[in-house]
């Protein structure tokens, strides 16, 4: 029986999948999430997205595979997620009243059809004040994120606005995944299972 599987142990992208309707099995790739060597935010994002994805098909080489990595980029810097306290408050700084870019790596792979690709979404946030700053990395939401903010969450009334896909920025761009879905089912004459529990 044919399977999707999501290379990820995100429970943003497991609820984002459950979003297309179908039924999948989620792996958790057992990767080390950092790269000595790329040329630019994208490359770094695809690479990661490859890393999981080959990975993840080496457990399941007859299922289609969806991987991804997301990463925040302010200015030149790659934040990734904030290690303590202190680098929280350091992240929140750099992305106050500024604009900063959000980079979903995204790896799918069905047989012999394979397609790495980056999608990426303009953030824009408010002048954050210290005191602000200090109230947020005092909640838990910092820590397990890339950027060390929830586009969804309480830092939410921070986001003045985006340019591109809303979900990218939570981890999966949903939009782009399921017309991949769709063109491999077509491409291949198939349908993969849906989700029968109600979303």
């Amino acid at each position: 029986m044919m399977r999707i599987i999501l290379g990820s142990g995100s429970a943003r992208r497991k609820e984002l999948m459950e979003l297309l309707g179908y039924d999948f099995l989620v792996h958790i790739p057992r990767v080390e999430e950092k790269l000595s060597s790329y040329q630019d935010p994208l490359d770094y994002a695809e690479k990661l997205a490859l890393k999981k994805g080959t990975a993840t098909v080496s457990v399941y080489p007859d299922d289609l595979v969806i991987c991804a990595d997301t990463i925040v980029v302010a200015g030149e810097k790659i934040l990734e997620k904030p290690k303590d306290k202190e680098d929280a408050r350091r992240m929140m700084e750099n992305l106050s009243g500024r604009d900063h870019m959000v980079i979903t790596g995204v790896f799918i792979n069905f047989r012999n059809y394979r397609k790495v690709f980056a999608e990426k979404t303009i953030v824009k946030i408010d002048k954050l004040s210290p005191e602000e700053i200090e109230a947020y990395i005092s909640t838990k939401e910092p820590y397990d994120k890339s950027g060390g903010y929830a586009i969804q969450g309480i830092f939410g009334k921070h986001v003045r606005g985006i340019k591109g896909d809303f979900y990218n920025v939570m981890g999966l761009p949903i939009n782009c995944v399921y017309r991949e879905i769709k063109r491999i089912e077509n491409k291949y004459g198939i349908i993969f299972p849906k989700n029968k529990k109600p979303v």
